[in-house]
């Protein structure tokens, strides 16, 4: 039985008049598609081959690169939690083009980076700029009237799908160009360079509404942790990052040739790109199924993936539907769903909270799965079918927990 969440007190006057269409709206939603166009061209192209070339050109066991990728990610959206909050501070337009320079310095380091350690000191500097700039496109996003934010987020998810489907073969060229990853990962600093650039082009905000002074943001972290039904989501969706990044970890590692990782990256986000639309519309996005139905797509996907030895592309092509079906879903889902609970002046609070969850979940994952996968292919079977156990548990606790998300009925107040 699922338990209604009362909507924000802030709702509680009752409905008001929708607000005129925004031309600056519009402009901050291009501008910000643009950016995730170019910022995620530049990490795909590079990530879906990372794992390759750790595993192979460097000679590293699957452990380590377990480890490289999980200090990434979970140092990622472990400063979340603080840097949520200092972008409702610094402004998400400054705090985006910071990011994109860290980003681009990280892509370098990486590309010249031989050693474990200084592997690692490439992860911290690229999961330091990714912490800074998920919460900055996000909450420009989150900023403009709530007629236009489901579908600007959706065109900037699909502008990241388009950016998956390309990417893998732009890296594939690249790769086999001179000096090989080193071109690659310049090729992605150049890129997020490119993006920084666009930050440039967003509308200043108008208003005075975000917080000035840290005190005032701390607040707002009081306030976020004080949101039980917030975190509670916040806890539920927390396997939501490993669910759809790991399948770039583990095709390569299942010993899948490196065209037909390529092939089934650009499936999956071509899946991903095509469901967007339809969770947009009507902002599907905010209802329980829709989570719950991208919940049990990759539990599917996953436990497919576990019965593959990478001689299976058939199979494999299969897992990536229904993981690109499960992006698709949940991604604008949590989404629209937080961007409804968050106050505006608040939103980059509430997300650095949700996502250090996530991160949080995904880098213990990424770790305790590296090792499995070192153990063979029961290991990796293992493995896999534990990470669609943690999208049924997650979808259990949506139906069962003390709240399904942090709204319940038709969006009010807004």
């Amino acid at each position: 039985m699922t338990v209604s969440v009362p909507a924000p007190a802030s709702a509680a006057s009752g409905p008001r008049p929708a607000p005129a269409a925004d031309p600056s709206g519009r402009r901050v939603i291009v501008t910000v598609v643009a950016i995730q166009l170019a910022a995620s061209l530049g990490f795909f192209s590079v990530m879906a081959h990372l794992v390759a070339h750790l595993r192979h050109d460097l000679g590293l066991l699957a452990g380590t690169v377990g480890l490289v990728l999980g200090v990434r990610v979970g140092l990622q959206f472990a400063l979340l939690l603080p840097v949520g909050t200092v972008t409702d501070l610094l402004g998400a337009r400054r705090t985006g083009m910071i990011s994109c320079a860290v980003r681009a310095l990280g892509f370098v380091m990486l590309g010249a980076a031989e050693s474990v350690g200084a592997l690692l000191c490439a992860a911290v500097v690229l999961a330091v700029g990714g912490a800074l700039y998920n919460p900055a496109g996000h909450s420009l996003l989150a900023s403009v009237g709530p007629g236009s934010r489901s579908g600007g987020f959706a065109a900037y998810v699909v502008a990241q799908h388009l950016a998956t489907v390309a990417g893998p073969p732009m890296g594939l060229l690249l790769l086999g160009a001179g000096p090989g990853f080193a071109l690659l990962t310049g090729t992605a600093a150049a890129l997020w360079t490119v993006a920084g650039v666009l930050f440039l082009f967003v509308p200043r905000p108008g208003g005075k509404s975000a917080p000035t002074r840290f005190r005032d943001v701390l607040a707002g972290v009081r306030a976020v942790l004080g949101d039980r039904a917030f975190l509670v989501f916040a806890l539920l969706t927390a396997p939501t990052t490993l669910l759809a990044n790991h399948i770039m970890t583990a095709v390569p590692l299942l010993g899948f040739k490196p065209a037909v990782a390529t092939l089934c990256f650009s499936l999956l986000a071509m899946v991903a790109a095509a469901v967007q639309p339809f969770v947009a519309v009507r902002r599907r996005g905010e209802r329980p199924w829709v989570l719950r139905s991208g919940l049990l797509c990759a539990a599917a996907g996953f436990f497919v993936l576990a019965a593959l030895d990478g001689t299976q592309p058939g199979p494999l092509m299969l897992a990536a539907v229904l993981n690109g079906a499960a992006n698709g879903l949940v991604q604008p889902s949590v989404f629209q769903r937080t961007a409804r609970r968050a106050p505006p002046e608040r939103f980059g609070s509430y997300y650095g909270v949700l996502a250090f969850c996530a991160g949080m979940f995904s880098f213990a994952g990424d770790l305790v799965i590296g090792r499995l996968f070192d153990l063979g292919p029961a290991g990796a079977a293992w493995a896999l079918t534990g990470v669609g156990a943690c999208a049924l548990l997650a979808v259990a606790g949506t139906m069962a927990g003390p709240a399904a998300g942090p709204v319940a009925g038709p969006a009010r107040g807004e």
